[in-house]
């Protein structure tokens, strides 16, 4: 029943391999962007160990007691450097710009009557608990940005096991633009605002993905099928045909995009909805959910990004002799658009080394990703910059396809790879 299943398969096999557009997009790439990805998450989990081994922290030391400096002095027993200020209230520390003083982004204070607490406590009267208050500030940049609650919670989960257990509460706040919300956790904060910040990175690699793939067939599909020379005999201008072929892969990328992120939002909601505190807290109101003006700017943003995905798309695709060639060939985008999409999850693209940074600014399909975190804090001007970079790069890309459009280039124009074929080609029939 299946005689010659095995030399078929052999045969087809052999001819993959031997098609360069194939080998390269779908072994080499994915080979070399897997590891590189894999090597982004580790510099940030590394990042985050060395601030997390440097850790520094503002004390506002209101006590004054003997207790208060016990706890000062095993803060900085255990790594974690204290800087003290003495009778300062929190709201002065955020109006003499103590933390930008000592460069650090969360402060501690030891409340008045702290020394006095932890006395009776020990003494034996648990009625009675000191309590310490935490402030942190608030970062959208990176997943691992907020640890510093984290970290706080088990120095002092210590400093009880040492003195006596459950002598210390704590309570925590956030400070979010230079404002402080009494009783928002900075972790719970960011596991909230990261469960939805992710959906923005996947958006766009799905969409970008999407709208790619289609307009790389279409374009194929025609030359394939010897009906581009039809299309391009009609009359009808030629720019009209690309803007055509640009706005249904648009259309049809976004729906495919829409019901995808629908189920996302599904998913990630159900994930959110066991954190009690976080589900409780209210975005809008604490200043990080964007406005109008930024949903439009993010909006515009996405728009000629996935323009300029389309018209690179287009003029790639024309390169190719048929649909596979088309897929294949498309695939060496893909690690410019899921690079930047992944890193930029765990990243703060302003901790970065300057040479990366550029990097991931050269790359269009970074900016929307930096939008959706610049306009969620109220930063409308990344927005813009990036806005008008892409909207140069698009121009630039759109001119170059409808040059090929213009002419009958796009009607013969073949990508070839030297040296990977069996038969011998001359150096002038590279790129034909």
């Amino acid at each position: 029943m299946l005689e010659g299943f095995g030399n078929f398969l052999i045969k087809e096999l052999k001819e993959m391999i031997r098609d360069p557009k194939i080998l390269i997009g779908m072994l080499i790439v994915p080979a070399l962007m897997f590891p590189l990805l894999g090597s982004i998450i580790n510099f940030a989990t590394q990042s985050a160990r060395e601030e997390a081994a440097k850790t520094s922290v503002l004390v506002l030391n209101n006590d004054g007691g003997t207790y208060s400096e016990v706890l000062i002095s095993f803060l900085n027993s255990s790594g974690v450097k204290a800087f003290v200020v003495n009778n300062t209230s929190p709201e002065e520390a955020m109006s003499e710009n103590l933390l930008s003083d000592y460069n650090t982004t969360q402060f501690m204070e030891i409340p008045a009557n702290f020394t006095g607490n932890m006395t009776q406590y020990v003494q034996g009267n648990s009625n009675v608990k000191a309590s310490v208050n935490f402030y942190g500030v608030f970062s959208v940049g990176s997943v691992f940005g907020n640890i510093g609650s984290s970290i706080f919670d088990g120095l002092v989960e210590r400093f009880n096991r040492q003195i006596a257990p459950n002598a210390i509460t704590t309570e925590k706040s956030t400070i979010i633009k230079g404002e402080i919300q009494k009783g928002v956790d900075p972790r719970i904060l960011s596991g909230l605002v990261l469960s939805q910040a992710i959906a923005m990175p996947i958006m766009i690699m799905i969409l970008l993905s999407y709208s790619m793939q289609i307009a790389a067939t279409s374009v194929a599909m025609e030359k394939e099928e010897k009906t581009l020379e039809t299309l391009l005999s009609l009359p009808m201008d030629r720019f009209a045909i690309l803007l055509g072929k640009l706005s249904g892969s648009i259309i049809i990328a976004a729906l495919g995009a829409l019901a995808f992120l629908f189920g996302l939002t599904y998913y990630m909601g159900s994930l959110t909805a066991t954190m009690a505190l976080g589900a409780s807290l209210d975005l809008v109101s604490l200043g990080l959910a964007p406005s109008f003006f930024g949903y439009l700017l993010l909006g515009v943003s996405l728009f000629v990004t996935l323009l300029s995905a389309l018209a690179l798309a287009v003029i790639i695709s024309a390169f190719a002799e048929d649909v596979k060639g088309a897929q294949a060939i498309v695939g060496y985008i893909y690690p410019f658009v899921f690079i930047p999409s992944l890193a930029l999850m765990y990243l703060d693209i302003n901790t970065l080394p300057l040479v990366i940074k550029i990097v991931l600014y050269a790359i269009p399909f970074s900016h929307p990703i930096i939008a959706s975190k610049a306009v969620m804090v109220g930063d409308y001007w990344t927005a813009v910059l990036g806005i008008v970079y892409v909207a140069a790069f698009t121009l630039v890309i759109m001119y170059a396809a409808s040059r090929l459009f213009a002419t009958e280039k796009i009607l013969t124009a073949k990508l070839k790879f030297r040296g990977l074929r069996k038969r011998k080609e001359r150096p002038s029939e590279e790129f034909q």
